[in-house]
């Protein structure tokens, strides 16, 4: 990877809607190179999708919430069952495994409500076999970047 293309990758994740030849002129590289490097990047995984990025309180999912647990088993079947829970559910939106002395997993989950939310953890109670489950609320976002620092390139 060369320097066109951590340019390529510093545009086109933050507005993966650029015209090509807006990023061509950027990049300073003409229109085919600058396509033949994009598809290079996806086909090597670097580029794994374009989305778009939504608003959470526009979407009436307001609510951020992030569920700490702590498990007593990691057994495959476990494992299994836990991934299969988490990819039934659109409203958890993304889960790390953590190195922690008190939590496993982190599961950030969106709501449009309190109630709903106390609801559907009352789901997950029910769902998966943990020791402790703490809920965390978002007051306010502070800080969200939807793009990663290319600086280490």
């Amino acid at each position: 990877m060369d320097q066109i293309d951590k340019k390529i990758l510093n545009i086109i994740q933050k507005n993966a809607n650029i015209p090509l030849t807006e990023l061509s002129k950027r990049v300073g590289v003409s229109s085919t190179p600058c396509w033949n490097r994009v598809k290079k990047m996806e086909e090597e995984g670097i580029i794994t999708s374009k989305i778009t990025v939504l608003n959470s309180e526009k979407v009436n999912l307001p609510i951020t919430i992030f569920l700490s647990i702590s498990v007593t088993s990691h057994h495959e079947e476990w494992l299994k069952q836990f991934h299969n829970t988490l990819m039934k559910h659109d409203q958890i939106v993304e889960v790390y495994r953590l190195a922690s002395s008190t939590t496993d997993y982190l599961l950030k989950i969106v709501a449009p409500s309190i109630d709903s939310y106390d609801k559907f953890q009352q789901k997950l109670i029910s769902e998966i076999d943990f020791r402790n489950m703490t809920s965390n609320i978002c007051l306010k976002v502070l800080k969200k970047n939807n793009f990663l620092p290319l600086d280490f390139i």
